[in-house]
C-alpha cells in the first residue's frame, strides 16, 4: 500500500524543480507518518539534482532537513505519538548491525549499502522505487531516525540543524571543543555560522576566520570572541600556533597551508565542506613539526543528533534562515550557488 503526495523535484538531471506527485510507503510497525511542514535546502540538494555529484536517479525530490508533525504511528512505535514536532534528516535506515551502528555512529555504517540516505537511494519497502526527500507534504520513516524537537525553538532555523547543525557539532564534540580550547571556524555561511554559534555555547575562545574584512561584525554578532581576517597577512601570522582546532567550512579545493600554521601542538584541521577532492599541496613539515593532524567528518549518528537538538534546546540556538514559498525554489537554488544568502534558505511546506 502507498500513498501519494505533492512534493517538489527534478524530472531529469539539471531540469528546473517543479511540482510532482511521489509515493510514500504505508507506515510499517516501526514507522512515523510526518506532515511536513519545513524543509530546509542544503547546498548538497543543488550538487545533486544538477548532477554535480554522478549520476542520481530520476525524477528525485531533495531535502533532507526535515521538520514537521506526526499524523500517524505504526503498532511498535515507544518513542513519539500523534502530534508530537519532529525532524527528520540525511540518513533514514542503516544496517543497525556493524560496530558503527551499534555504537550510535550510523552516519559511518558499513553495512551492505551504508547508511540510506533520505533521497536517490533505493527503498526496500517500495521495489523499484528510491528515497525521497523533504520537499514534500510528507514523508514515512523508521523512528529510530527521527528525532525530538525542543519546545519553544523557531521550526523554520530548526530544520538546517538536521544537517547543517550536526555537520558541525559532530566535529566540535569529537575534538573536545570547550572551555580552555580555542576553535576556529573557517567560513561564515551556512555551515560556518552554526559552528561559530555552537563554539561559543560549548564555553570554546571562538575565532570566526573570513578573507572578507566586511563581515568583521557579522562574526561577532553570531557569537565570535574575534573575528581573524585572513587576508591580513599581519593578523595571520600573529596567530600562528594558537588553534587547538579548526573548523573548514570551504565548500571548495583551497590551500590548507595558511591554516595548517595556526595550529598548535596536536592541532586539528577538519574539513566538513563539500569537496570533492582536495588538490592543492601542503607541507608534510607543518603536520610534523608541530604533531598536527588533518581530518574530515560526516554529519553525526543519531544519538550524536538527539544530544545536538537539545543542546539547542538548552541555548536556544537555531540557524539564520529566509522562509520561502515552494514556487520560489529555483530562484533560491540560484541564489545560494551565487552566495546570496543569509544564511539557510527553509522551504514553508504547506505551499507545495
Amino acid at each position: 500500500m502507498t500513498t501519494t503526495v505533492r512534493a517538489i523535484g527534478a524530472a531529469a538531471e539539471g531540469a528546473k524543480m517543479a511540482p510532482m506527485d511521489i509515493v510514500r510507503r504505508t507506515p510499517e510497525d516501526t514507522d512515523v507518518r510526518i506532515a511536513i511542514t519545513h524543509s530546509g535546502i542544503c547546498h548538497s540538494d543543488i550538487h545533486t539534482v544538477r548532477g554535480e555529484w554522478g549520476d542520481r536517479p530520476y525524477p528525485l525530490v531533495p531535502g533532507h532537513e526535515i521538520v514537521g508533525t506526526v499524523l500517524e504511528i505504526g503498532s511498535a512505535v515507544t518513542k513519539y505519538k500523534v502530534g508530537d514536532i519532529v525532524g527528520v534528516g540525511v540518513i533514514v535506515d542503516s544496517c543497525g548491525e556493524c560496530d558503527n551502528c551499534v555504537n550510535k555512529d550510523e552516519n559511518y555504517c558499513t553495512g551492505p549499502v551504508g547508511p540510506r540516505l533520505t533521497y536517490g537511494e533505493a527503498e526496500p519497502q517500495l521495489p523499484g522505487q528510491v528515497t525521497q526527500g523533504g520537499y514534500a507534504q510528507e514523508i514515512v520513516t523508521t523512528e529510530n531516525f527521527v528525532y525530538r524537537i525542543p519546545e519553544g525553538l523557531d521550526l523554520a532555523g530548526v530544520a538546517p540543524l538536521l544537517c547543517a547543525g550536526i555537520t558541525v557539532y559532530s566535529p566540535l564534540k569529537h575534538w573536545g571543543a570547550g572551555p580552555g580550547k580555542t576553535v576556529g571556524v573557517v567560513g561564515i555561511g551556512g555551515l560556518g555560522h552554526m559552528a561559530v554559534k555552537f563554539s561559543h555555547a560549548l564555553g570554546a575562545h571562538t575565532v570566526a576566520l573570513t578573507s572578507s574584512p566586511e563581515k568583521v561584525a557579522l562574526g561577532t554578532s553570531l557569537g565570535a570572541d574575534e573575528v581573524l581576517v585572513t587576508s591580513d597577512k599581519e593578523a595571520m601570522k600573529g596567530a600562528r600556533q594558537k588553534f587547538d582546532l579548526i573548523i573548514s567550512t570551504l565548500p571548495g579545493d583551497h590551500d590548507m597551508n595558511p591554516y595548517l600554521d595556526l595550529l598548535t601542538l596536536d592541532g586539528t584541521y577538519v574539513i566538513v565542506g563539500a569537496v570533492n577532492d582536495m588538490t592543492q599541496p601542503f607541507s608534510l613539515p607543518k603536520l610534523m613539526m608541530r604533531r598536527r593532524s588533518i581530518a574530515g567528518s560526516q554529519i553525526g549518528g543519531t544519538v550524536e543528533t538527539q544530544e545536538m537538538l537539545d543542546f539547542c534546546g538548552t541555548h536556544n540556538i537555531v540557524a539564520d534562515v529566509e522562509v520561502i514559498k515552494a514556487d520560489y525554489i529555483n530562484e533560491a537554488y540560484d541564489r545560494v550557488v551565487a552566495g546570496d544568502v543569509q544564511f539557510r534558505f527553509v522551504i514553508d511546506a504547506t505551499t507545495i
